[in-house]
């Protein structure tokens, strides 16, 4: 598939940051949006300030980024990037999904990347191999809103025919920060590699896949439909971390602290 210019909505965020530069050396035209003010990399990078807050927003953006209106792809970053009161998460994560999937429709762009999250699966044992397939068992409310974005993703995939991939990411660092990264690292390298197949993979209709890199340790399949292997592991940093070979085995949640109940009570009103 062919892929000359991209919206990147979420731009200024962690994943977002890592992508923009790799995205500018592979496209013709990259647009870079967020709340927050961004500078352009580049004569082929744009940047536009903007919350996503209606589709008519989406669509505007979209309609003005390309010759003629024409966009190749979103990737959508965007939203509440971790656990947040629910009414936050809904607004942030649900309908700011739903935004842009429905100004995708709308404006004829193909293909949609969805920042889903490996939070989606957190309560499932350590000790089990989760695929895609597995059923959902978030860890939090976070992890409640990014089943929802997937749902959407699959709706506008099954009902309007918009190609949908949905990446589950795992933890996003330069090098893994503590012993539960040893599964769940996503490197920058890797990180770049899985968007650019989410992009350009042929014969998507619907897709839902985790981003990680090839931890001895991690928890998750790989999954080959979109045709990346990732080429980093984690183990390379394991002595940073003595006394952790039994960190998150078995029965214990693969989210780790992203499970315990406090780490969402602080959020809910009756706490």
């Amino acid at each position: 598939m062919t892929i000359e210019t991209v919206v990147l909505t979420g731009a200024a965020g962690r994943v977002g940051s890592a992508l923009r530069e790799p995205l500018r050396a592979r496209l013709r035209r990259l647009v870079s949006v967020d709340r927050a003010p961004l500078v352009p990399g580049g004569p082929d990078e744009e940047v536009r300030r903007a919350d996503l807050s209606s589709v008519e927003e989406v669509a505007s953006i979209i309609e003005d980024a390309g010759d003629a209106g024409v966009v190749d792809a979103i990737v959508h970053l965007a939203g509440v990037p971790d656990e947040a009161p629910l009414p936050d998460l809904l607004e942030g994560n649900v309908l700011g999904t739903h935004h842009v999937l429905e100004a995708a429709r709308l404006t004829g762009v193909g293909r949609v990347v969805l920042a889903s999250s490996n939070r989606l699966t957190g309560f499932h044992p350590a000790g089990r191999t989760v695929s895609a397939d597995t059923p959902p068992r978030p860890d939090g409310l976070y992890g409640v809103s990014k089943v929802a974005v997937e749902a959407l993703g699959r709706l506008y995939a099954d009902k309007f025919g918009l190609q949908v991939v949905c990446l589950r990411i795992g933890s996003l660092e330069p090098e893994p920060a503590g012993p539960r990264h040893l599964a769940t690292w996503l490197s920058p390298r890797d990180c770049a590699g899985f968007f650019w197949a989410a992009l350009t993979a042929p014969d998507v209709t619907f897709t839902a896949a985790y981003a990680v890199s090839a931890n001895t340790r991690r928890f998750w399949e790989l999954d080959d439909r979109l045709g990346y292997r990732p080429l980093d592991d984690a183990e390379t940093y394991a002595d940073r971390f003595p006394g952790t070979a039994g960190h998150l085995s078995g029965d214990d949640p693969q989210g780790g602290d992203f499970a315990a109940a406090d780490y969402t009570l602080r959020h809910l009103p009756g706490r």
